[in-house]
């Protein structure tokens, strides 16, 4: 029932989710005339689909400490709950992220040797690859041991949904220089150093303004940096195409250079589409939770179902339990042997 366009846009994405993957079954939380008058578009969705009828949704508004309250009795609650219980192998939403977010970590808890869970998505890049970048703004303040977790997590998510068999990690900072950072940034990096042993290439720091390089397959920082990174480079990307279109329509030189480059601004606009990026991930929990943005088309929900469904079938929980235990197997082994 959340997003702009509520569950219209839910259900056209899963209608355009299942051309492309027939075997996918679906659960409809909320609001059971809404959900079935929509329903009836789809030929596709008449069979192996499930609608539970919720009278009461999050609002977008809603605090997350009020949304918990009513976690039994809104869509967003008994979706998660049916994650929890097993009658569902991942939940999407495109609602309230603080709510949902609150909601996930009460009913499925962290997994064990996982302190905080952490947000991340995918971004676009010039290399042949998304980048995975986490936290995305899940926890504000984190220690070392959250950033290594986050490491450990965001590696196993590049290798699941971009491909990536040994990903190369960096950290968020303010320089490239092993000087350079806050402590815990520090702490971090000589943890991952050590952990050469692990699936993935830690090669240091990076900055803000290397992001889109395609240098790099995941980057880890903090809640509070990493959303301010995020917001920073959807703003920057609309600031370039509103600026384009703007001076296109500046003359009619202009307007018939902008004919002549059609085709490399389409190229342009499939590429900082955020449809395209759709679908960031609650990682760290006893079960599968991602959020669709707000303003998502039915191409955009689409591809937030196709990251549900990629880690569901690579068993993403487990690779993120293997890498761990690995991790602390070291640390204990390291420890014992001082």
């Amino acid at each position: 029932m959340g997003g702009d366009s509520g569950p219209a846009a839910m259900i056209a994405g899963a209608a355009s989710a299942r051309r492309r993957d027939p075997a996918l079954c679906f659960m409809f939380h909320g609001d059971e005339a809404r959900i079935g008058a929509e329903l009836k578009r789809h030929d596709n969705l008449r069979d192996n689909i499930e609608v539970v009828h919720s009278a009461e949704a999050i609002a977008a508004s809603e605090k997350p400490t009020q949304a918990i309250r009513r976690a039994r009795t809104t869509s967003m609650g008994v979706a998660i709950n049916a994650v929890k219980e097993g009658r569902a192998d991942a939940a999407l939403s495109g609602g309230n992220t603080g709510a949902l977010m609150a909601m996930s970590k009460l009913a499925l808890r962290t997994m064990p040797g996982i302190d905080r869970p952490a947000l991340a998505a995918l971004l676009p890049t010039l290399g042949d690859t998304d980048l995975v970048m986490l936290d995305l703004g899940a926890n504000t303040e984190c220690d070392a041991q959250n950033l290594v977790q986050f490491a450990v997590m965001g590696s196993a998510y590049a290798r699941t949904v971009i491909g990536v068999g040994q990903p190369r990690v960096k950290l968020l900072n303010i320089g490239t220089e092993e000087l350079k950072g806050t402590d815990e940034l520090k702490e971090a990096a000589a943890l991952l150093r050590e952990a050469d042993y692990l699936p993935m290439r830690f090669d240091g720091f990076t900055e803000g303004d290397q992001l889109s390089r395609g240098e790099v397959d995941v980057v880890v920082t903090d809640g509070f940096s990493g959303n301010i990174a995020l917001k920073t480079a959807e703003g920057t990307a609309r600031f370039v195409t509103d600026l384009l279109r703007r001076a296109f329509k500046s003359s009619l030189r202009s307007k018939a250079g902008f004919a002549l480059s059609q085709p490399a601004l389409n190229l342009l606009k499939v590429h900082l589409d955020p449809n395209n990026h759709n679908g960031a991930v609650f990682l760290g929990l006893n079960g599968l939770v991602v959020k669709s943005h707000g303003g998502a088309n039915p191409k955009g929900v689409a591809n937030a179902i196709r990251v549900a469904a990629s880690m569901v079938t690579s068993d993403i929980i487990r690779k993120i339990g293997d890498d761990l235990d690995n991790f602390r197997a070291h640390a204990f082994a390291a420890e014992s042997a001082k």
